[in-house]
C-alpha cells in the first residue's frame, strides 16, 4: 500500500506539473499575440529560454534556498519513493517560472535580451525562493510570528502573493526603470495606440493559461489524499466571475475579455481551498474589475507603458487575493475558517515589499552596468530583427 500511495503521489503531482508547464506556452502566446508583429518571435523565444534558464538555477540553488533539498547526491537517492521530490521539483519549478514568464510581459517590445536572462537567473535562483520558503517552508520563524500575533499563519495554498503577487511587483520597477516604448507617449501629451497583433493568438494564450490553471490551484495539494474538488470549483467560480466583469466594465473589448478570467484565477489562488463558491465568484469579480480599471488608469493616465498589463494582473489582483482569502475563507462567509484579515495583510505586504525592493535592486544595477533598453533604431526595427534575425512571417522565401 505505501508504494501504491508513493507512485500515485508521484503520478498526480508530475500530471500538475505537466499542466502547469502547458501554461508556459500560455503565457507565450498571450504575450504574441499582444505585441506587435516585428516582436512575436522575440515573445516565443523569452520565455522558452527563460524556462530554460530557471529550470537550471532553480534545480542547483533556488529549491535549496526554499526548502533546505540539495540535488548533489546519488541517483539512488533520488529515486527514493518513486522520485518524488524530483517530481515536486519539476511542479514547483513551473511555479517559479512563471516569475520571468510573468516579467516579460510587461517589458515586451523594447528590452534587451541577455540582461533580462540574468535577471531571471538572479530572481528564480535566490529572490523568489527566499520568499516562497517563508510562506511555504516555515523559514526564520515568519509564519510562526504571524501566527502568535494574529492567531493564524498566512495562507497562500496556490500562489496569490507568492507567485502572483511576487511576479508583479518585481515586474513594476522593471517597466518603470525601462521606461516606455519610443513613440508611445508623445511630447503633445497624445497616447500614441499600439493594438494587439493577433486577438486569435492572445485568446489561445489566455485559453492554455486557463486549462492549465487548475493543474496550477488542484495539484496544489501535492499529494492524492489532499486534493479537493473545492479547489477545482472555486477556480471555475473566480474565472467566470473575472471574465464577467470584464466584459461589461471593458465594453465588450477582446483583449480585457480574455485577461478577466486570468484576474480571477490570479485572485483566487491563495484562498481557492477555503472559500465558498459564491466567494470565489465574487473575488473573481473583483478582481476582473480591478483589472480593467487600473489597466485603463497605468496605460492612459499614469503613462506607465506594462504592455500585458501585469502589474494589475498579477502584482493587484495577486495581492487583492492574498487579503482576500482573509475575508471570505471566514466561516462567516461561507468559507472553512483558519484564516484572518490581520494574517492575510501581513503576509501579502511582505512580499510586495520584498518583490518591490529586489525587483528595483535588479534592474536598477542592471541598468546602470548593462543598460536595459534596445536602441530607438533596434525598437524600430523590432527585436524579432534585431535579437533573432528573422520576423515570425518573412515577406519573402530565399529560393535556391
Amino acid at each position: 500500500m505505501d508504494a501504491l500511495k508513493q507512485g500515485a503521489d508521484a503520478l498526480f503531482i508530475l500530471l500538475g506539473g505537466i499542466m502547469v508547464l502547458a501554461m508556459h506556452a500560455g503565457f507565450a502566446f498571450l504575450e504574441l499575440g499582444t505585441v506587435r508583429k516585428k516582436n512575436q518571435v522575440n515573445a516565443l523565444v523569452k520565455i522558452l529560454v527563460d524556462f530554460s534558464v530557471s529550470t537550471v538555477v532553480y534545480f542547483v540553488v533556488g529549491y535549496g534556498v526554499a526548502y533546505g533539498t540539495s540535488f548533489f547526491v546519488g541517483a539512488e537517492v533520488l529515486a527514493a519513493k518513486n522520485g518524488y521530490e524530483l517530481v515536486k521539483f519539476f511542479f514547483l519549478l513551473t511555479f517559479a517560472a512563471a516569475i520571468p514568464a510573468i516579467i516579460s510581459g510587461g517589458i515586451a517590445e523594447r528590452a534587451k535580451f541577455w540582461p533580462q536572462l540574468i535577471a531571471t537567473a538572479v530572481i528564480v535562483g535566490f529572490v523568489y525562493p527566499f520568499f516562497e520558503g517563508i510562506a511555504w517552508n516555515q523559514h526564520f520563524g515568519v509564519q510562526a510570528w504571524i501566527k502568535a500575533f494574529t492567531g493564524d499563519e498566512f495562507h497562500d495554498f496556490a500562489g496569490s502573493v507568492v507567485v502572483h503577487a511576487m511576479g508583479g511587483w518585481i515586474a513594476l520597477p522593471a517597466v518603470l526603470l525601462l521606461g516606455a516604448r519610443y513613440n508611445r507617449y508623445r511630447k503633445d501629451g497624445q497616447v500614441s495606440a499600439h493594438p494587439p497583433s493577433s486577438i486569435p493568438f492572445l485568446a489561445l494564450g489566455a485559453w492554455i493559461l486557463i486549462v492549465g490553471w487548475f493543474g496550477f490551484n488542484v495539484m496544489s495539494a501535492q499529494t492524492l489524499d489532499k486534493i479537493s474538488g473545492l479547489v477545482a470549483v472555486n477556480s471555475l467560480m473566480a474565472m467566470v466571475g473575472g471574465t464577467l466583469t470584464a466584459l461589461l466594465l471593458g465594453k465588450n473589448d477582446p483583449g480585457f475579455v480574455h485577461n478577466g478570467p486570468l484576474a480571477g484565477l490570479v485572485a483566487v489562488c491563495a484562498g481557492s481551498d477555503l472559500m465558498h463558491p459564491f466567494g470565489a465568484l465574487a473575488v473573481g469579480a473583483v478582481a476582473g474589475a480591478l483589472f480593467v480599471v487600473m489597466f485603463t488608469l497605468t496605460q492612459n493616465k499614469w503613462k506607465i507603458d506594462d504592455v500585458l498589463g501585469v502589474w494589475p494582473l498579477h502584482g493587484l489582483c495577486g495581492a487583492w487575493g492574498g487579503i482576500a482569502a482573509g475575508i471570505f475563507g471566514l466561516q462567516s462567509l461561507g468559507g472553512l475558517g483558519g484564516v484572518n484579515f490581520t494574517a492575510q495583510l501581513i503576509g501579502t505586504v511582505m512580499g510586495v515589499v520584498w518583490a518591490l525592493f529586489c525587483g528595483t535592486v535588479v534592474y536598477g544595477l542592471l541598468k546602470v552596468s548593462l543598460g536595459l533598453k534596445l536602441s530607438p533604431e533596434e525598437e524600430y526595427e523590432g527585436a524579432d530583427l534585431t535579437v533573432h534575425k528573422i520576423s515570425a512571417t518573412p515577406d519573402r522565401e530565399v529560393s535556391w
